[in-house]
């Protein structure tokens, strides 16, 4: 019987979404606001969902604590209070958005932990705008 565990967390941070590439024409044409040369933020909420098989002797998929720290050290202590364009190496050749944010989040939860289980990341920009991931 498998079973999925849920995780929220939340940070703060700031971005652009533009390529480098392109003109500033074509940058503002495809992204709009979200093409500020000053930035701007979001307050992200993000949902890590990790499916498995129960543990008979503890009644846990896995430990919420284990869980709550890989996410604490690897996107909160990495991304709170960031710009993501400027001071996160993931995003120094990769436009931040929602889609590309989830899926390095994924990749850096995936690795810490046991490879039985299954990850989905859902990444809230807005409370209307959301992005799921799950390494598909």
């Amino acid at each position: 019987m498998k079973v999925t565990v849920h995780r929220k967390a939340h940070f703060n941070a700031a971005h652009r979404l533009y390529r480098k590439d392109w003109s500033f024409e074509k940058n503002d044409a495809v992204f709009g606001l979200c093409n500020n040369p000053n930035f701007h933020g979001h307050n992200y909420e993000l949902i890590a969902s990790v499916t498995g098989e129960i543990d008979p002797e503890t009644g846990y998929v896995i430990d919420v604590k284990i869980l709550k720290d890989i996410i604490k050290s690897e996107v909160e202590d990495a991304f709170d209070h960031k710009n993501l364009n400027v001071e996160v190496p993931e995003f120094k050749d990769l436009n931040p958005t929602a889609e590309n944010i989830a899926v390095v989040i994924y990749n850096k939860i995936k690795p810490k932990l046991d490879p039985k289980f299954q990850l989905k990341i859902t990444l809230y920009e807005t409370p209307r705008n959301f992005v799921t991931y799950s390494g598909d």
